[in-house]
């Protein structure tokens, strides 16, 4: 509907990219609803008599959810390459929203796992399909800005779950809460499909080229890559593209950075409110501390992603990390007053769920269009491990009772791996980027995106 042939492309650019931007932005949101929400409502499941779960269970449910990220990431972010950006958004947002429904509804906790499991898999298809578009309708010199524009979304809806949470947990309980994450069904479902254009990459690698061209020139975009002619030799498939030679090092390398991430992300976004309580703090300063993790996690990122626009994401990403982690060690001290304990609470926040968005501008920078998606879909896939490991592990470490100082320097080790994980990607100028994908479907990458790699 949005793709019908016109007898000729406009003189200049007709739509703007920001509603692309937007539109992902807002699907990104109910990804952050549904990690931070879970996390505020880990007191009431324990409290919840009918089901009486120990910490160990309710972190082990809390990763069903991340198991299914984990396989609907590598999926569905393949598929985006092969049935198109815009479709397996409207799906992947649908399906998450009917099954969060189901979740609130779960008479049984088994149920509840499954359903988490489940929404999950949707779930898991909407962050690489978001960047990947941002990235594709952004200007070269834009394109870690606007991906974290995009991705503030993450920590918007964790500010929002959070304040939800202070003001009606107690009345909603935990059901309630979990049932908002129906909402994009009836609200972002429908922007999408009137507004969200297809990738012109995709139709473009499709046959569709006057398609990718008129959206090109209607949204200002810079112009697509030649077409291949007979006679070019063939495309190597997207998994043996970036399987070859410094490529695997490199996804090998943001795969574990992207574990570290989410360990840091997950873990801290689920457990804070209860390692707060642990720390004798009580239940509403602990959700505003949560509160605290998401804000300082939107400014910071909105800030270090300019500078990793011009300066390149290696250097911000690890100062990231290693900020997270510094931040870990002083909480776990015990002896900051507590303005000062908020500010490190926000710094965290940046390290954490700010470092992950920065490592997946730095993956949407570093690969070609051809692959860009599948290599997202990869690293976020294989980041749940760390997820998984994380919210889990973190009820066995709150089960352990082993004292403030553990419960939160445990962390820090996370923010170290992610910064040697970043500083030793290599350097696309020294890889072999000109593999026979990249070289036939993206020729102009490494010129465009050098300084963001």
């Amino acid at each position: 509907m949005a793709f019908s042939p016109q007898n000729s492309a406009p003189a200049g650019p007709r739509k703007s990219p920001a509603v692309v931007i937007f539109l992902c932005f807002l699907a990104i949101v109910f990804d952050g609803y549904d990690l931070v929400v879970y996390g505020a409502i880990v007191p009431k499941l324990l409290a919840y008599e009918p089901w009486g779960l120990t910490p160990v269970q309710t972190g082990a449910i809390g990763s069903y959810a991340l198991a299914g990220m984990f396989i609907g990431a590598i999926l569905i972010g393949y598929l985006t390459d092969i049935v198109g950006r815009r479709k397996v958004m409207m799906v992947s947002i649908a399906s998450f929203s009917l099954l969060m429904l189901l979740t609130a509804w779960a008479p049984t906790p088994e149920l509840f796992g499954l359903f988490r499991f489940l929404a999950g898999l949707g779930l898991g298809g909407v962050i690489p399909t978001a960047i990947a578009l941002t990235v594709e309708f952004s200007k070269s010199n834009r394109r870690n800005f606007n991906n974290a524009l995009m991705f503030s979304g993450y920590a918007v809806g964790g500010i929002l779950a959070a304040l939800l949470s202070l003001a009606f947990l107690g009345m909603l309980g935990f059901q309630g809460m979990l049932a908002l994450g129906g909402l994009p069904l009836v609200t972002v479902v429908p922007l999408l499909f009137w507004f969200l254009p297809e990738s012109p990459a995709y139709l473009a690698a499709r046959g569709y080229r006057a398609q990718a061209e008129r959206l090109t020139a209607d949204y200002g975009l810079e112009p697509l890559p030649p077409a291949r002619v007979e006679g070019d030799a063939p495309v190597a498939g997207r998994f043996r593209t970036l399987l070859t030679g410094r490529l695997l090092a490199a996804m090998i390398l943001f795969c574990l950075a992207g574990i570290c991430g989410q360990t840091l992300v997950y873990g801290l976004n689920t457990w804070l409110p209860q390692l707060m309580v642990i720390a004798k703090y009580s239940l509403a300063s602990s959700l505003t501390f949560l509160l605290t993790v998401n804000i300082g996690a939107v400014i910071g990122v909105l800030v270090s992603s300019r500078l990793a626009d011009r300066f390149g994401p290696r250097p911000v990403t690890a100062t990231a990390f290693a900020s997270s982690g510094a931040a870990l060690v002083l909480m776990g001290s015990g002896i900051m007053p507590l303005p000062v304990m908020y500010l490190l609470v926000a710094v965290v926040g940046f390290g954490s769920v700010g470092a992950q968005i920065l490592v997946n501008g730095f993956v949407a920078t570093y690969f070609s269009g051809a692959t860009r998606a599948t290599a997202l879909g990869i690293t976020l896939g294989i980041g749940r491990i760390g997820a998984v490991l994380a919210i889990s592990g973190g009820g066995v470490l709150v089960a352990a009772s082993l004292g403030t100082f553990i419960n939160f320097s445990v962390w820090a080790i996370a923010a170290a791996v992610g910064v040697l994980a970043v500083m030793t990607v290599p350097r696309l100028q020294a890889a072999a980027v000109t593999t026979t994908a990249q070289a036939a479907a993206e020729p102009a990458a490494a010129s465009t995106d050098a300084v963001a790699r």
